[in-house]
């Protein structure tokens, strides 16, 4: 109701509205609107209240409510079904619960706070209230199960355009699922499907960016790898606008990849913005242990690493450490 609430004070472009006005527009009582309107200035938002004139929006925070994000993006389908949760255990996992009773493809989920937040290999992400972009993005694609892999991909061109919009700097993509800074972790993403017979029933695309976090909000053991865009660019970035922009890229790559099932027209852009293309790397994976350099990705998404003795290994999947000074990280 509060989401509702803020679409009729943003109607009013900051002149009064009466709460009689949006009791009767929105049928609840006018102490139900009193209590919504104390809850948005918890969030951050200004709001003046008159006696006899009503309710006047006056300045809003950087706030991840739907109305917010809406506004800015150009999406036929991707976001045009926004769920915001103050707190969560996880966007994934709450994706997950959604799907089961069926969802609205394109649907997006987007949390100010994860209490459970997890990125590769059940790692944990850290999640603090009001400082990243917790998000998860819902479809269901007609494409092969083999295919699906390469949704990953195209979100980590996504994300990386969209941090260069809006927070003005350059990261990479450490393969296949990583944005790094500086040999430090921006952003973790999460893809996950449900499959029956062959068939997909939906993929689920959890990113994880820290937006504006401060070094102090990292434990002091995750300091010296992980890093956040506010930290790179010594200034924060509006949230929604990061947010939107995500959204709108995502769409822009994802709708010609389901109708072909090829990331052929992105991929250069992909090893454009790779942070292993070249460079000596050391792939794990739970069969296996090798390195190499990393000469080329495939119009697959596979990594062709070369070993010491010249033989070309084709990696579908693994985690990869970039050397440096200090040894593979």
């Amino acid at each position: 109701m509060k989401e509702k609430i803020l679409h009729e004070l943003k109607s009013n472009s900051g002149q009064y509205i009466s709460g009689e006005e949006i009791s009767n527009r929105l049928q609840v009582s006018r102490t139900a609107i009193w209590k919504y309107i104390n809850q948005l200035k918890e969030l951050g938002y200004i709001i003046e209240s008159q006696t006899k004139k009503g309710y006047r929006l006056m300045e809003s925070p950087d706030s991840l409510l739907p109305q917010e994000i809406e506004e800015l993006l150009k999406t036929r389908c991707i976001g045009r079904n926004l769920k915001y949760l103050e707190q969560v255990d996880s966007t994934n996992l709450y994706a997950k619960r959604l799907a089961e009773d069926g969802f609205e493809d394109g649907t997006v989920i987007i949390a100010d706070e994860q209490l459970k937040g997890k990125g590769r290999l059940g790692r944990e992400w850290m999640s603090p209230k009001g400082k990243g972009i917790w998000m998860t993005i819902m479809l269901k694609p007609k494409i092969n199960t083999s295919e699906a892999a390469k949704i990953t991909l195209l979100t980590a061109c996504a994300v990386c355009l969209a941090i260069e919009q809006v927070g003005g700097i350059q990261p990479r993509i450490k393969w296949p699922n990583d944005i790094v800074l500086n040999g430090k972790k921006l952003c973790g993403i999460l893809t996950e499907m449900s499959v029956e017979q062959d068939e997909i029933n939906y993929v689920i695309v959890g990113i994880g960016i820290n937006v504006n976090l401060e070094s102090q909000d990292f434990p002091e053991g995750l300091q010296a790898m992980a890093t956040s865009i506010r930290i790179e660019k010594g200034s924060s970035v509006i949230r929604q606008e990061l947010a939107a922009a995500i959204i709108n890229n995502f769409e822009n790559y994802y709708e010609p990849f389901t109708k072909t099932g090829s990331i052929k027209d992105h991929i250069e852009q992909y090893k454009a913005k790779s942070a292993v293309l070249g460079s000596e790397v050391m792939v794990k994976s739970s069969s296996f242990q090798m390195k190499g350099i990393v000469v080329d990705i495939t119009e697959e998404g596979q990594l062709l690493l070369m070993q010491e003795d010249g033989t070309i290994k084709e990696i579908i999947s693994g985690e990869v450490s970039v050397r440096g000074l200090k040894g593979y990280i």
